[in-house]
């Protein structure tokens, strides 16, 4: 299949394809003697696996490390599931973060009456420093 069939398939753009190519998440397409690339249906779920990883928040050289591991003559089961997990954690610690930054903007909106003059406002004392 040519690269515009590739990309409706897995549901990427064409400039995707060529990203991923360049990247290489994908292996290089085999190329008729016109120079169009041809690819595989192997290429459409290595495609999907990869958004749907992206999806998920991995980087693409996590995603790299996931494909090599799934490629190996015995795939490490051990390995894909710690590499998920170190993503899981991740993820978690994020969410951490933010739901502190959350709760320390909740109590500047809370604490601010929404009027009057800027000289007063509790936001920008916080934020300067001079309110605690």
């Amino acid at each position: 299949m040519q690269i515009g069939q590739l990309a409706r398939q897995a549901g990427v753009a064409i400039d995707t394809v060529r990203y991923y190519e360049r990247q290489g998440l994908l292996p290089p397409a085999q190329r008729r003697e016109s120079g169009y690339r041809i690819f595989v249906a192997g290429d459409v779920r290595r495609l999907r696996f990869i958004n749907r990883a992206k999806t998920l928040g991995f980087s693409l050289q996590e995603i790299s490390e996931l494909l090599a591991l799934s490629a190996a003559d015995e795939a490490d089961v051990a390995s894909i599931k710690a590499a998920t997990q170190k993503k899981l954690a991740d993820v978690e610690r994020r969410m951490a973060e933010l739901a502190r930054v959350r709760d320390g903007l909740r109590q500047l909106v809370d604490r601010c009456p929404g009027h009057g003059d800027a000289a007063d406002c509790p936001i920008l004392g916080a934020l300067s420093g001079d309110a605690e």
